[in-house]
């Protein structure tokens, strides 16, 4: 069973501490706040009303013991600056920290995180991104501007092949899987032929997405 801490109960690190124990994990949280703990007690391995800033609590952790360890301090900056700084100095495998803005995740890379999670910028980008098409109904953003999104089929490439349509040699994508209603299938082979009335699933640069659904 993999473990985690979580520093700060405020609202994402609510969210991400009830999805960790949905999936089983062992959870301990931490916040100065006890009433910020309440609601996750039945469910969480420990938790501890704390000052997390302070190096000497972070060694009673034994955070070097953990899988990773979440910052998710809310409105004090110098507070999650100081606790991914000294999570990486006792040892933590990995350290994920939350940042508003790029110049804040530019001071925690320096103090070591290994993860940057944007909460709100991720979101509203996916939202965007969404809304702002006619074809592409889900997008999950990747690194170096590459995406995930699930798409209507265009028409042209109705009763043809994948090969046919030429997904990758022409539009620079990969199929990932195809879907119908609610269930996903994945899909690997190359003489797969797009129907209609389901949405597929690709993985390229946004922008070939867009090109391809013609957006």
């Amino acid at each position: 069973m993999k473990s985690f801490l979580i520093i700060g109960m405020g609202t994402f690190g609510h969210h991400l501490c009830r999805a960790l124990c949905k999936l089983k994990c062992e959870v301990m949280i931490a916040d100065q706040n006890g009433e910020a703990l309440e609601d996750m007690l039945p469910y969480v391995a420990s938790a501890k009303i704390c000052d997390c800033a302070n190096i000497e609590v972070l060694r009673s952790f034994g955070v070097q013991q953990f899988d990773a360890c979440f910052v998710c301090v809310n409105q004090n900056f110098q507070a999650c600056l100081e606790i991914t700084d000294q999570l990486k100095e006792l040892g933590a495998k990995r350290v994920y920290s939350k940042a508003d803005r790029d110049l804040e995740a530019k001071f925690l890379r320096r103090c070591g995180a290994d993860f940057i999670i944007y909460p709100e910028r991720d979101a509203a980008e996916r939202i965007a991104v969404r809304e702002s098409s006619e074809r592409i109904f889900d997008f999950i953003g990747l690194s170096e501007g590459c995406a995930i999104c699930e798409i209507e089929v265009p028409g042209d490439w109705l009763g043809r092949s994948v090969a046919e349509v030429g997904l990758r040699s022409r539009h620079g994508l990969n199929l990932i899987a195809a879907k119908r209603g609610e269930r996903l299938h994945p899909v690997l082979d190359p003489a797969y032929v797009f129907a209609k009335d389901e949405h597929v699933l690709v993985l390229g640069s946004l922008d070939d997405i867009r090109k391809a659904t013609r957006d």
